[in-house]
């Protein structure tokens, strides 16, 4: 474990990728809910740092990025849940059309695009694939902390999202193997792995 003095040593080592002042300024959502890329970038890299003053060690401050995605899901799917609702669409009930409005939908309005792929891995487990994930795009990680994954934030955004709709699962992040002909700028693919619970599946097979 690390000693506060050692977490106050080591609240810069994790640094942004990239000048957010260099960074174009693509608009993130839609509306009045847009967000530059280089506002999204500075404000993502401060939280990271922020939770990494106040974490023992890397399974902490992941946690913590979890959680702090997950209070932004919550959010994320009551507004646009809303929006889409003013547009004449409804509200999802059923886990695979959830997941397509997570994947489309939320996906777009938290970071600026739809996520590449949703694929079934068995009747409990999902997996959502994103090959440019945007928290990871702006995060350079030192090598003494290797295994941190920023993309714990967005299975946190996941996360509050299900729960919120009622579809409670347990989800992590990881990266798939490196692909230098498939990564983007070098940014390895972030996975999101949903295991829903059995009263989940149980209501889904309930309702054919």
């Amino acid at each position: 474990h690390l000693t506060p003095r050692h977490r106050r040593d080591r609240v810069e080592t994790i640094v942004m990728a990239s000048n957010p002042l260099d960074l174009p300024p693509t608009p993130l959502g839609r509306g009045r809910s847009e967000v530059a890329a280089p506002a999204f970038a500075l404000l993502f890299s401060e939280m990271v740092q922020y939770h990494q003053s106040r974490s023992l060690d890397i399974s902490a401050l992941e946690r913590a990025l979890e959680d702090a995605g997950a209070d932004v899901g919550r959010r994320s799917y009551e507004s646009t849940s809303y929006r889409e609702k003013t547009s004449g669409s409804k509200r999802e009930h059923r886990l695979l059309p959830l997941l397509q409005f997570i994947q489309s939908s939320c996906w777009r309005s938290m970071f600026g695009r739809v996520a590449d792929s949703l694929e079934v891995y068995d009747d409990d487990e999902y997996l959502l694939s994103d090959r440019d994930c945007l928290v990871n795009r702006f995060i350079s990680v030192p090598k003494d902390l290797g295994d941190l994954n920023c993309g714990a934030f967005t299975a946190g955004f996941v996360r509050g999202i299900l729960h919120a709709a009622g579809f409670p699962a347990k989800v992590s992040a990881y990266y798939s193997e490196p692909n230098p002909a498939a990564d983007i700028n070098g940014v390895r693919t972030t996975n999101i792995l949903m295991k829903f619970e059995r009263e989940v599946i149980e209501r889904e097979s309930r309702l054919g």
